[in-house]
């Protein structure tokens, strides 16, 4: 679902109200809201216009979406609860019979944040769809290779801001593993570029993502769950 952003106060207060209650009369709004009747009006027919409320009768209650928005609030601050990012980190490995090592598809990232860093090729999971579809799809996009994925663990890692001590990226990556592949590799996408690269390789190579290591070392090994927190200053974010 998508919601509009840029909810008046008023608005937030009265989706609040209506999280505890099956249906709630005006009079009930506007004492939660705080407000003047004529401006409790126009914020409740907003919210009814936006789709976020019913009117059944003399009372209002929350929609389906409603209720899927309201359920996101912070019922203490009146705001949406900020939340981890959702998406997939891709382990694709395939095995050079010339070198006689396996080789894992990586990307050099082309656009901010972390331009110029070496690293395994992530998405975010779109709403509604399966991890194993997101795994074959963002495979697909930045890639141009058909693969069948298998779930390995969860790997959460957070960002934090090196100069503030604030954290900047909350993300939780599912492992996704995939050695059954075909088509013709698409080197250049936009924001990116994909090669094949070693462990050996990687080892040695001076910009790349902190957690490289540690994600690829999860997903191989099939650990359930890893979480990792990691500086990074203006420079390299």
């Amino acid at each position: 679902m998508r919601y509009r952003g840029g909810l008046h106060s008023a608005q937030t207060k009265i989706l609040r109200e209506l999280l505890f209650m099956p249906t709630a009369r005006f009079a009930e709004l506007q004492k939660a809201s705080g407000l003047e009747s004529d401006h409790v009006k126009f914020h409740i027919k907003q919210l009814v216009k936006l789709g976020y409320v019913n009117k059944i009768g003399n009372a209002y209650q929350l929609s389906v979406i409603g209720k899927e928005y309201a359920n996101k609030l912070d019922t203490d601050a009146g705001v949406i609860e900020r939340q981890p990012k959702v998406a997939v980190l891709l382990v694709v490995e395939r095995y050079n019979s010339k070198t006689h090592m396996a080789e894992y598809l990586l990307q050099k990232r082309l656009k901010h944040p972390y331009f110029g860093f070496w690293g395994a090729p992530t998405g975010k999971v779109r709403w509604g769809e399966t991890l194993l579809d997101a795994a074959a799809r963002e495979l697909k996009e930045e890639t141009g290779l058909t693969g069948v994925f298998e779930y390995r663990g969860i790997y959460h890692e957070r960002v934090r801001h090196q100069a503030t001590g604030k954290i900047i990226e909350d993300k939780l990556f599912q492992l996704m593993f995939c050695d059954r592949f075909s088509g013709e590799l698409q080197v250049e996408f936009d924001g990116g570029r994909n090669t094949w690269r070693t462990l050996e390789d990687m080892a040695l190579e001076s910009k790349k993502y902190k957690g490289f290591e540690a994600e690829i070392a999860a997903c191989l090994g099939g650990v359930p769950l890893t979480e990792r927190m990691y500086d990074y200053g203006d420079g390299e974010f």
